[in-house]
């Protein structure tokens, strides 16, 4: 199972199921967080797609979610407030002109 750490952006790789006290092999920072899960999504309530999930308020510490899922691309969060900005502004910059 290969994955990226959302807080150096090493890239590792796991044999099995990625346990709750595993660590990023470079940083030590832990992996089984929200912000390396593939629901993690900093844009929606919870931060998470995954509707069943508690509530987890520190997002970069080690959790117990049984819904963890380990991404493969780095943190799965969806587009930033500023990627959301730019693209409100675009749509709305022709408004109103003919």
């Amino acid at each position: 199972m290969a994955g990226i750490c959302f807080s150096c952006g090493f890239g590792f790789n796991f044999t099995s199921e990625v346990g709750r006290r595993e660590e990023c092999p470079k940083c030590r920072a832990d992996i089984h967080v929200c912000k390396n899960c593939s629901f993690y999504d900093r844009n929606l309530y919870n931060e998470c797609r995954e509707p069943q999930a508690d509530v987890v308020k520190e997002k970069d510490r080690s959790n117990f979610c049984d819904y963890f899922q380990l991404s493969t691309n780095g943190t799965s969060s969806g587009p930033t407030q500023a990627d959301l900005k730019a693209q409100a502004e675009a749509l709305f910059k022709n408004f109103g002109k003919k």
